[in-house]
């Protein structure tokens, strides 16, 4: 029996090889730091993320904010329900909440992604924490992130790490 279970196990890992190896973006869209679904075969239709960026903390230890442009140029409405980076511990949506003029972050389960649409993650706003980093994160470099829809659909980007308080754009 457990040699027929690892049999079939290896056949699927084989099935499985050439699909892990396809959805790899383009040179030109990593130096962009963007990617479409085109180029991500588990991505839902009409997906594009843009200005990926995560920024390190002031103070070692601390998280990170992964911050990113998302597009859904599709029909159905979507909704984020996790994000995972390579080189983070945990990763969470939360959001910038201005209250009696106290700023403050609360969690949220996930992010909506409405039809035809653009959702930004930015400083000052919503935003993924990134916990437990990388200790070989240096700015300039780059990871990857990759985004759960709750229907399973992932999509993933290449990620700019940039300097504490820096924008990715040039600040």
């Amino acid at each position: 029996m457990s040699r027929s279970v690892s049999a079939g196990f290896a056949l699927l890992l084989a099935a499985m090889a050439p699909v892990a190896c396809t959805g790899e973006p383009d040179e030109a869209q990593r130096d962009a730091g963007q990617t479409q679904a085109a180029t991500d075969p588990d991505a839902p239709a009409g997906i594009s993320v843009s200005e990926a960026r995560m920024t390190l903390p002031a103070v070692s230890g601390n998280p990170g904010a992964l911050y990113f442009t998302i597009a859904n140029s599709g029909e159905a409405d979507l909704t984020i329900a996790s994000a995972s980076i390579t080189g983070v511990g945990m990763a969470t949506f939360h959001q910038t909440v201005n209250a009696g003029g106290q700023a403050r972050m609360d969690s949220m389960a996930h992010v909506p992604l409405p039809a035809g649409e653009e959702v930004a993650l930015a400083p000052g706003g919503m935003h993924v924490m990134a916990m437990d980093l990388d200790d070989s994160f240096a700015i300039g470099g780059r990871t990857e992130a990759t985004l759960t829809f709750d229907n399973g659909d992932k999509v993933s980007f290449p990620v700019e790490i940039v300097a504490p308080g820096s924008t990715g754009e040039g600040t």
